[in-house]
């Protein structure tokens, strides 16, 4: 596992700052399945992911689960939301133990005042994810399902791959439907462009769990 304090947001800070950070908030662990923010509800905290891995999703008006990232040691959530105090934008759920420090939002907006290098490490973090999502729109709008589904495999091999005896597992325990809302396709369609690969022998599957035999395949084919 990747130490909180070498990635993310947390990785991005100096360890003055990390303890200033750290002296503002509590510890708290969430178990697999646990909703750690929900959409619509009040901010009043930050929270510092320090082991474990978060679904971010939003639902639509027809009810429809729509994810929109995944998160895990070292990242930060409802940073948005503590900045501007408007409603959370989406749920955040663990998807598997989570690990985490929770920072008032009030608290979390003075550290930014007292660091204003820390504060830019955010601006920068955000910037970074407004781009990866505007890329990922124009990638929907420009790919069929198999391009989607093989951009994001590339995704989760970068992020969450562990070199195997035949192959490159993904560690991210991720249901077909969930990579069915992180692609913007129906479960059914994801199901199809999964088998299409399983059948060209770039992927092997079981139940959440994925295999990588071909990466180069997957980036050819992938939007990205």
């Amino acid at each position: 596992m990747v130490p909180a304090e070498s990635s993310g947001f947390l990785g991005a800070l100096t360890g003055a700052e990390r303890a200033a950070l750290a002296g503002l908030g509590a510890s708290r662990e969430f178990d697999r399945g646990a909703t750690v923010f929900h959409q619509r509800e009040d901010s009043d905290r930050v929270v510092v992911v320090r082991a474990g891995r978060v679904k971010i999703s939003t639902v639509t008006g027809e009810g429809r689960e729509v994810v929109l990232a995944f998160r895990g040691p070292g990242d930060l959530l409802g940073e948005q939301s503590a900045i501007d105090g408007e409603p959370r934008s989406a749920t955040v759920t663990a998807l598997e133990p989570v690990e985490a420090l929770v920072v008032a939002a009030s608290d979390f907006r003075g550290f930014l005042q007292a660091h204003p290098r820390a504060a830019l490490v955010l601006l920068e973090m955000l910037s970074r994810r407004l781009r990866d999502a505007d890329r990922k729109r124009v990638g929907f709008a420009g790919s069929d399902t198999v391009g989607r589904v093989a951009a994001r495999l590339v995704e989760l091999s970068a992020a969450h791959g562990e070199p195997g005896a035949d192959g490159l597992e993904i560690t991210l325990p991720l249901s077909q439907e969930e990579l069915a809302g992180w692609t913007g396709a129906s479960r059914e369609a994801v199901g199809k462009a999964l088998h299409q690969m399983r059948a060209l022998g770039w992927i092997r599957t079981q139940r959440r769990r994925i295999v990588v035999l071909d990466l180069e395949a997957l980036r050819s084919r992938a939007v990205l």
